[in-house]
């Protein structure tokens, strides 16, 4: 595990890197990134790299643009696709103003925030991603086409299925980055594929899936396939849903287990946060107005319960044992930005804690066929990315996480955007 400078370097020197390319994620949940030749990567420890900000929606204004990425040791990856002589080395960075103070817009530094908040508090987040995607066959000129690659369903085998060497080479590539896959299998729709990966602290979690998407979308493209993230990219196909599992250690004992006196409660508190929370923050957990095809069908609640083992549940608690045992969120799909959405899932989870709230009654019925005698008295989800930027707009959860003047950036670039999205 390298952590500290003078261990980066050396790797990058032992290894005969020849390429660096330094990453971070922007306001959308997109991966930017700068390349520069292994010989400057000590003077980008130091100085850091400029960059024009005011390039990137939501980031800043053209009379303020000039930003610095700083590389985070701990986060080094080898690109295996990108073998030597001349291999390459991927980092994410720390984003800086010129004067050294931090960016406000950087959604790293704000996941870490939520992070040490949990420390401070002896709670020990650990966060796992379940996330689908589509792979689509490609025309002439490389482009995606909505022609999907196979038409298989659940946990099909070949012939049906057609992504099963995709998902291996992923897997293989994922674990040689230091990022474990758990299991890989066929979703429901046509050539719609799951990686999941083991859970970890909430940094790396968001590290890992931000890498994922990328590995997934080289892979795909080095076999002539698109890889696409939509939540809903076919009409009447199954959605993509990007499920986040979390759980709390305290003292090294996981609280979702309930082994020990006021564990049971603390999990209780920490879901209730959430629930109360869920519709203010789903602007960042469904952040494209196509990620409201997708809510309400398919698996996707449309309403703000919970309930055991019950997949038509915002929350639901999975039959598991041990250290396994967690709650599981719904509702995200793959496009957002996962710093964001996890520093605000977190921080809704602590004001539950702080303030003691109740958990309510759980719903152990099937909402998706479930009459409006039942529906009409449950809170709902947004129905609409419009109604989502308006219930961020107001919520003081958000302010306090992202701050007045990121939030304000975020939502007049989101509106200038029209929840711009791709196959």
């Amino acid at each position: 595990m390298i952590n500290t400078k003078a261990e980066a370097l050396s790797f990058a020197r032992e290894s005969e890197a020849a390429y660096v390319r330094l990453g971070f994620c922007d306001p959308f949940g997109r991966q930017k990134d700068i390349s520069i030749m292994q010989g400057e990567l000590e003077a980008a420890f130091e100085r850091g790299i400029v960059i024009d900000g005011s390039a990137i929606p939501g980031f800043c204004d053209v009379h303020r643009s000039d930003l610095l990425i700083f590389p985070d040791p701990s986060s080094l990856r080898v690109l295996p696709w990108r073998p030597g002589p001349g291999r390459v080395l991927r980092f994410y960075c720390d984003i800086r103003r010129p004067d050294g103070s931090p960016f406000s817009g950087d959604s790293r530094r704000l996941l870490k925030q939520a992070q040490e908040r949990c420390l401070a508090m002896g709670l020990t987040p650990r966060i796992g991603a379940e996330c689908e995607f589509y792979l689509f066959e490609t025309d002439e000129r490389g482009e995606a086409t909505k022609r999907p690659l196979d038409r298989g369903s659940y946990m099909d085998i070949a012939p049906l299925d057609r992504g099963e060497d995709i998902r291996r080479e992923i897997c293989l590539n994922l674990s040689q980055m230091g990022i474990q896959p758990e299991t890989a299998h066929h979703e429901q729709g046509p050539g719609q594929n799951e990686i999941d990966f083991a859970f970890s602290d909430a940094l790396s979690a968001a590290d890992n899936l931000l890498t994922f998407q990328s590995v997934v979308r080289a892979i795909a493209a080095r076999n002539g396939l698109f890889a696409s993230f939509m939540p809903k990219p076919l009409e009447g196909e199954a959605g993509s849903g990007l499920h986040v599992n979390l759980s709390l250690e305290q003292e090294g004992e996981n609280v979702f287990s309930g082994q020990r006196e006021g564990h049971a409660a603390l999990a209780a508190h920490f879901m209730a946060g959430i629930l109360k929370r869920a519709p203010e923050i789903t602007l960042f957990l469904n952040p494209l107005d196509n990620s409201y095809e997708r809510l309400g069908r398919s698996k996707a609640p449309a309403y703000v319960s919970w309930s055991r083992q019950n997949r038509s549940q915002l929350v639901r608690l999975p039959a598991a044992a041990g250290p396994r045992q967690r709650m599981e969120l719904r509702s995200p799909d793959p496009s957002v930005n996962p710093y964001l959405a996890f520093a605000l899932i977190l921080t809704a989870g602590l004001e539950g804690i702080e303030q003691r709230m109740e958990l309510p009654e759980p719903m152990d019925i099937d909402l998706f066929s479930a009459g409006a005698e039942v529906t009409d008295g449950l809170p709902r989800l947004p129905r609409s990315l419009e109604e989502a930027i308006a219930l961020a707009e107001g919520s003081e959860l958000v302010r306090s996480v992202l701050g007045k003047g990121f939030l304000n950036r975020y939502i007049r670039a989101k509106r200038e955007q029209g929840g711009r999205e791709e196959i």
